[in-house]
């Protein structure tokens, strides 16, 4: 028998052990609970802006005939997000809408309506032309907080990589650096020409290749990986570095699916060239002549794209978000995917692609040339919608600054609307969308006085007017009306997308009153129009009655020139001026001239102008140059527009 002395120690001890888990237990209930990470209350934000990706161009957006291109990452983004069906473009050009986007300022308010601007106004030819556009600048002024240096204010760490576009070349000022970017790259990638043709000199998986295969057979895209570089950065916990402590904004502007048409796939371009049912000749490297979606070029690029864009969003699903432990950085990253305007049609020698059914494509206000695809995702969106509801990309600073929590810079005002509550709350509820008088938006406008188009428009709930400004051949009307849809239902139904069916004779007084309002607010933006061409080798209203100038002297800075008026009276002048006259980037800006009533006109040069034009404007909107602009002979030439102006004395 057990001495009971010795015993009674380990019922001591059993006894402890007993009440030890009871006791901690208890202990650990009224200890404070470790507090759950929460969702960071900045998101990332990602901005995706393709080049010239047209509206049918992306799978998900099939609509009648179906498109080649293969989209499967896209598509399953539309599954995660919203897909809108009536998105646009700020303009139908590139820099316009990057501009725009960026600036959240209207082209025709920013006075920059297409590319490569900062020019005087000339026709492209002397006397074939009747028309000539106006003045526009060649770049957004640095001046102008972007959403870039919004975000950056509010603590966001900013990149972009890819095209830029929104100066007067790719690489003059302002660059990306000087308008809010903390990271930037602007390599083509991928989208460089190919050497000696695009039939030859493919990619390999060769080790100093530079566009060398990967193991999926896609070509190495540096625009790409410079997105890549970016994203991974501010994923990577550095200790005391303070990296990925900050929420950060990207702006991917891809290269693709822009011109030049090259697929450096050997095997990319055989699958679509097998697909399409075409077949490839030495012909075929340097044009395409058939209609529709059938270039293998430009089917493969689209696809190569959508290639790419799929390792950043698996990236995004896959990554963990360093601010948020045990979420993904696609649970807390808005991801926003578009185009900068509508499908390029093509060139004289080559077709690109089909906007079809929508009519025409870039460079036209028709809804082929503004009508884009659009994908947003992100923390409270809900996913597999598609709305009908119309939104701009003039709409994306002003909801990046709602979605982030971001204030509104002081002072700045926008042309767009703030679309967060339609994302979040309804993304099918057109009266979401309200203007600083508490309406619900249903107008929107586009300006384009440039090139062949010459036009302005105007969308107000179903209807869309045109606005020629050419019209002097009798199958061009000034004024255009069509009926998109039809939403007295309440549900919009498709009537007339395809701008077939010109109703302004039919419905004069609803084309009369859409033109009043589109002048209304053209007028407000003080927008810029085209005149006529006064040196046109054909007849035009009142051309007889145009001034001549007789002589500009200078004096200081002070410029008077004297002009003999034919009958018409000169009602307004413009100074075109330049800063840097010969150099590379020769710019030209305009400022207004005051016009006497003695036929004379008096200027006043900025400092530091080398050299400059004059330009009247009479009562039937003439444009008179002095000196006069021969395009074709100083483009033959290759001489900067200074050898043709007024150096200053």
């Amino acid at each position: 028998m057990m001495n009971r002395h010795k015993l009674a120690p380990v019922c001591a001890l059993l006894s402890v052990l007993w009440v030890l888990p009871t006791t901690l237990a208890s202990a650990a209930s009224q200890r404070p609970e470790k507090p759950p990470v929460v969702r960071p209350s900045k998101p990332n934000i990602i901005l995706i802006l393709t080049d010239d990706l047209g509206w049918q161009d992306v799978k998900c957006y099939d609509i009648d005939e179906p498109s080649p291109m293969e989209t499967p990452n896209l598509d399953a983004l539309a599954k995660k997000g919203v897909l809108f069906w009536q998105a646009y473009s700020p303009a139908p050009t590139c820099a316009p809408s990057r501009a725009a986007i960026l600036s959240g300022d209207h082209p025709a308010r920013a006075q920059m309506t297409h590319v490569m601007g900062g020019k005087p106004p000339r026709p492209h030819h002397l006397t074939r032309w009747p028309m000539l556009s106006p003045w526009y600048s060649a770049r957004m002024p640095v001046e102008t907080v972007t959403i870039v240096e919004a975000l950056k204010a509010d603590g966001y760490t900013t990149g972009h990589s890819g095209k830029w576009h929104v100066a007067k070349g790719h690489h003059s000022y302002p660059q990306p650096e000087d308008q809010g970017f903390d990271y930037t790259r602007n390599s083509r990638g991928v989208q460089g020409r190919m050497q000696p043709d695009r039939l030859t000199g493919f990619a390999t998986d060769a080790a100093n290749d530079p566009y060398r295969l990967d193991a999926n057979g896609f070509p190495f895209d540096q625009t790409h990986e410079d997105a890549m570089t970016f994203l991974k950065e501010q994923t990577l916990l550095r200790p005391g570095s303070g990296v990925a402590s900050k929420p950060f904004f990207l702006y991917y502007a891809t290269w693709l699916v822009h011109a030049p048409l090259v697929m450096r796939s050997e095997a990319l371009l055989r699958k679509y060239e097998a697909k399409l049912g075409v077949t490839l000749t030495e012909e075929h490297a340097n044009t395409w002549k058939q209609d529709g979606q059938t270039n293998p070029f430009y089917c493969a690029m689209v696809e190569q794209l959508d290639y790419y864009l799929g390792g950043l969003f698996d990236y995004l699903e896959t990554t963990e978000d360093p601010r948020w432990p045990g979420h993904t950085l696609a649970e807390n990253t808005y991801v926003i995917f578009s185009s900068d305007n509508g499908g390029m049609r093509g060139t004289r020698d080559e077709i690109y692609t089909d906007n079809a059914p929508l009519s025409k494509g870039k460079i036209s206000v028709m809804e082929g040339g503004t009508r884009v695809p659009l994908i947003i995702t992100g923390p409270g969106i809900d996913g597999n919608v598609q709305t009908d509801v119309m939104v701009n990309g003039l709409d994306f600073y002003p909801t990046i600054l709602s979605l982030a929590g971001a204030p509104v810079p002081e002072g700045k005002r926008f042309d767009g609307l703030d679309i967060a509550s339609l994302l979040l709350e309804n993304p099918k509820d057109a009266s979401l969308i309200r203007t600083a008088e508490n309406a619900v938006r249903d107008t929107m406008l586009w300006h384009f006085p440039n090139s062949v188009a010459l036009e302005s428009s105007i969308r107000i709930g179903d209807y869309k007017l045109v606005r020629n400004y050419q019209h002097l051949s009798a199958d061009v009307s000034e004024l255009e009306l069509y009926r998109l849809y039809n939403s007295e239902s309440g549900a919009q139904v498709r009537v007339d997308i395809e701008e077939a069916h010109n109703l302004a004779d039919a419905m004069p007084e609803r084309a009369q009153l859409m033109n009043q309002k589109l002048t209304i607010l053209l007028t407000e933006m003080e927008a810029s129009y085209p005149y006529w061409n006064p040196n046109y080798g054909d007849s035009l209203p009142h051309k007889e009655a145009v001034c001549k100038v007789l002589s500009a002297k200078q004096t200081g800075s002070e410029i008077v020139v004297s002009y003999r008026g034919n009958g018409a009276k000169v009602v307004h002048a413009n100074l075109i001026y330049t800063l840097n006259g010969g150099e590379q980037y020769e710019e030209w800006f305009r400022s207004p001239a005051v016009v006497k009533n003695d036929s004379t006109v008096v200027a006043t040069l900025p400092k530091g102008t080398t050299h400059y034009f004059i330009n009247l404007i009479d009562e039937n909107n003439f444009l008179v140059s002095y000196p006069e602009i021969d395009e074709v002979k100083r483009s033959k030439a290759k001489h900067p527009y200074s050898t043709v102006a007024l150096p200053v004395q």
